[in-house]
């Protein structure tokens, strides 16, 4: 059934991660995992930290920064509209909630 979501199932910095992910999107997928597997370790290595939700943050904040600073204002502009589009925001939702899910029982412990 084309309607059902297939599952990927990825590791960022040891931790195994299913995300939702159709057969078409796998590539890209598979391209971001490594981009963020790789910030993040680089962030873990330089900061000496190792609070998994800390160097997520700052991983995803040096990766925007990165995109946004690429160019002109032309790849914001590009940029601002993807992120704008209601199937992408459903998207970022849905990781959130699944990364608000793995990250509670750690906030719990207290890691």
């Amino acid at each position: 059934m084309s309607g059902e979501p297939n599952f990927l199932d990825v590791k960022i910095m040891g931790r195994e991660y299913r995300v939702a992910c159709s057969p078409d999107e796998r590539e890209a997928l598979l391209s971001a995992v490594d981009l963020v597997d790789n910030k993040m370790r680089d962030i873990a290595q330089r900061t000496k930290n190792t609070i998994a939700e800390r160097v997520a943050v700052m991983a995803a904040l040096n990766i925007a920064h990165e995109h946004l600073s690429a160019g002109s204002g032309e790849p914001q502009k590009e940029f601002a509209e993807a992120v704008d589009s209601s199937e992408t925001k459903r998207r970022i939702g849905d990781m959130g909630a699944r990364l608000d899910a793995v990250l509670a029982p750690q906030q719990q412990l207290g890691i």
